[in-house]
C-alpha cells in the first residue's frame, strides 16, 4: 500500500513542472505583495535577517564568548552564524508559512482546475529567493573579510536539492494539516524555535556532547547547514556520507508530503 501510495505521488510530480510559468508569477507576485507600501520594500528581506545576525553575535559572541574555530573573533563568528540562519530562514519561513497557506488562499480552493499543491511550492521558493539575495550579501562579506574565492563556492547549490526535499515534504504535509486542524500553526511555532536552538547555528558543532554528536546527522537542517559553511566558508568539502543520507530521507519526505497533499485535497472545499 505504502509502495502504491508513493507510485501515485511520483506518477503525479510532472505536473509541477507543467505549471512552471504559473509558479514563477505567483512567486513574483508574493514576494510583491509581501513589501507593498513599505519604504524600503525587498530590502527588508536583508534588513531582518541582519538585525537578528548583530543581535545574535552581540549575544552570543561578546557576551557568551562562543567562538567558531580555536582563533575565531567577533566578526568570524558573524560570518559562521550568517551563514547558518540563511537556510535555517528560508526553511522556517518556508514550513511556517505552509501552515496557513491554503487557508489564506481559500478562492483558489473552490477554482477545480487550479492546482493547490503549487501554492506552499510557491512560499517555499519566495523564501529560497530571499535566501539567495541574502547568500550574495555573504560572499561579499567574506571577500571583504579576506578569504579568498574557493572552487568549493560552486558546489553550495547543490545543497538545496536536500533542502527543499525537506522544506516541501513538511511543507505539504503541514498545509493539509493546516485545513483541518487550525492548531497547526501554533505548534510548528513552538517545534522551530525547539529546532533552531538544537541546530548549531548560533554555536559550533564541536560545543555538543560527544554522546550526542551522532545524533547531529539525523538533524538535516544541521547537515544542509554544516555543508554550507564548509563550501563558502572553508573552501572545504564535507563528508558526503550524511549529506547523501539527508538527501535519501529528504527524497521520502518530499514524496509522501506530496502524495498526503494530493490525497487529501479533494476534502478542502468541505472544510472551508
Amino acid at each position: 500500500m505504502a509502495i502504491s501510495f508513493l507510485s501515485r505521488s511520483t506518477s503525479s510530480l510532472p505536473r509541477l513542472a507543467q505549471h512552471r510559468h504559473l509558479i514563477r508569477v505567483m512567486v513574483g507576485r508574493d514576494l510583491a505583495l509581501r513589501y507593498r507600501g513599505s519604504i524600503f520594500g525587498i530590502f527588508w528581506s536583508l534588513l531582518n535577517p541582519l538585525a537578528m545576525l548583530a543581535l545574535y553575535t552581540f549575544v552570543f559572541s561578546v557576551i557568551l564568548k562562543v567562538k567558531f574555530g580555536v582563533n575565531g573573533g567577533t566578526s568570524a563568528f558573524a560570518l559562521y552564524l550568517f551563514c547558518g540562519m540563511l537556510p535555517w530562514l528560508a526553511f522556517s519561513e518556508g514550513v511556517s508559512r505552509s501552515t496557513s497557506v491554503i487557508i489564506e488562499n481559500t478562492n483558489l480552493v473552490k477554482k477545480v482546475v487550479f492546482p493547490l499543491e503549487i501554492l506552499p511550492l510557491n512560499v517555499v521558493l519566495a523564501a529560497v529567493v530571499t535566501q539567495g539575495i541574502g547568500t550574495l550579501v555573504l560572499l561579499a562579506a567574506v571577500l571583504i573579510k579576506g578569504v579568498p574565492i574557493s572552487w568549493t563556492w560552486l558546489l553550495a547549490p547543490l545543497l538545496l536539492i536536500p533542502q527543499l526535499c525537506w522544506t516541501l515534504g513538511i511543507g505539504w504535509l503541514l498545509a493539509s494539516m493546516g485545513v483541518f486542524v487550525r492548531d497547526v500553526g501554533q505548534f510548528i511555532g513552538l517545534a522551530l524555535t525547539a529546532w533552531m536552538f538544537m541546530t548549531p547555528i548560533m554555536y559550533p558543532e564541536t560545543m555538543i556532547p560527544a554522546k550526542y554528536q551522532a545524533l547531529m546527522n539525523l538533524n538535516p537542517l544541521a547537515v544542509i547547514i554544516h555543508g554550507y559553511r564548509k563550501f563558502i566558508l572553508e573552501g572545504q568539502l564535507p563528508s558526503w556520507r550524511p549529506i547523501l543520507f539527508t538527501t535519501v530521507l529528504g527524497a521520502l519526505v518530499f514524496l509522501l508530503g506530496y502524495a498526503w497533499f494530493l490525497k487529501t485535497k479533494k476534502g478542502f472545499a468541505d472544510v472551508l
